[in-house]
């Protein structure tokens, strides 16, 4: 699928799923736009359903299946928040679902999913494992695998988030974005250039987990260490094969990695200035628009994309 083809079949999502998500506020950062010297806001995907973007691709995914193919129910890999954006999905459709997790998932994550009425199995200690068994379970069974990312239904309803921001502030000049398997940076980065040419897309990630923006820069999919993260939600290695990459390359302007006390102190200081509670992946964007050095625009906007940060975790993060 081309760009232009991925931004109409995100527009066509946004209309989609227009009666079954919350348009999300795009709100002022007085304490980020005082320390930059720009106008910085903030698009509050954690006061979404389920807490993230993720329900946004799920929901596109699920709404578009023949109702045949859901009768058989679906087979989905997370790390937590696509799991729970495809729990929540398929319990509000009557679509049986299974989601497996890695051993690195919280129990709180686990029990989330669970409490939509899905089964979770826990299987392998990094994502990818994790992927390879729930889709070959998925191809035995007859059941539709709904990846993270590797789906153009999917990308096509995360980029929604762009349709909400660009009509919320057409001017924009900057977007920030957490950059794991790729599908929220390829979905909204496809839509905001088909609207805005000139608009940047900047991908963040990780220093400890930054495998998609290591693939790009080596132009392939490569096997990438992943190490522990406060970003657990874009942690794991890419796909083989995986769609966003080719659109990654083509449609992000710059790469920005971030190093773990950067993030854990951009979690803090979005509690601490801000009032909000964010999980890892929302702080890693923050961290990535205080060091953006190449920034030239006056005007960004940065996703935050989830709120889901387990009370164990913010322990540890008050702790220091």
């Amino acid at each position: 699928m081309t760009p232009a083809a991925l931004a109409a079949a995100t527009a066509e999502a946004a209309v989609r799923l227009a009666d079954s998500v919350v348009r999300t506020p795009l709100v002022p950062s007085p304490w980020l736009s005082q320390r930059l010297g720009i106008d910085v806001r903030l698009k509050l995907e954690n006061v979404q359903h389920t807490g993230s973007f993720k329900l946004r691709g799920a929901s596109n995914a699920l709404r578009q299946l023949a109702p045949e193919v859901a009768a058989r129910g679906v087979v989905a890999a997370s790390s937590g928040n696509h799991g729970l954006g495809l729990a929540a999905a398929a319990a509000q459709l009557g679509i049986p679902a299974v989601v497996y997790v890695p051993q690195t998932t919280p129990v709180e994550k686990r029990a989330a999913i669970t409490a939509h009425g899905v089964e979770v199995i826990v299987h392998g200690a990094d994502c990818v494992d994790t992927e390879q068994e729930a889709r070959a379970v998925a191809a035995r069974s007859g059941r539709t695998y709904v990846s993270p990312y590797n789906d153009a239904a999917v990308v096509a309803g995360q980029g929604t988030v762009a349709v909400e921001l660009l009509a919320q502030w057409p001017e924009v000049d900057t977007l920030y974005v957490a950059l794991g398997g790729g599908g929220l940076c390829a979905g909204i980065a496809a839509y905001a250039r088909s609207v805005r040419p000139s608009i940047e897309v900047v991908a963040c990630s990780p220093q400890a987990s930054a495998a998609m923006a290591a693939c790009v820069r080596a132009g392939r999919v490569i096997d990438v260490a992943c190490g522990e993260t406060w970003s657990d939600s874009t942690a794991g290695g890419v796909e083989p094969e995986a769609i966003t990459l080719p659109w990654c390359q083509a449609l992000v302007d710059r790469f920005v990695d971030v190093d773990e006390p950067s993030i854990a102190a951009a979690m803090l200081d979005c509690l601490r200035h801000q009032h909000l509670l964010v999980e890892g992946a929302a702080g890693v964007a923050v961290a990535g628009c205080l060091q953006d050095a190449a920034r030239t625009g006056r005007r960004a906007a940065i996703v935050v994309c989830g709120g889901n940060l387990p009370l164990s975790r913010l322990r540890v993060l008050l702790a220091g």
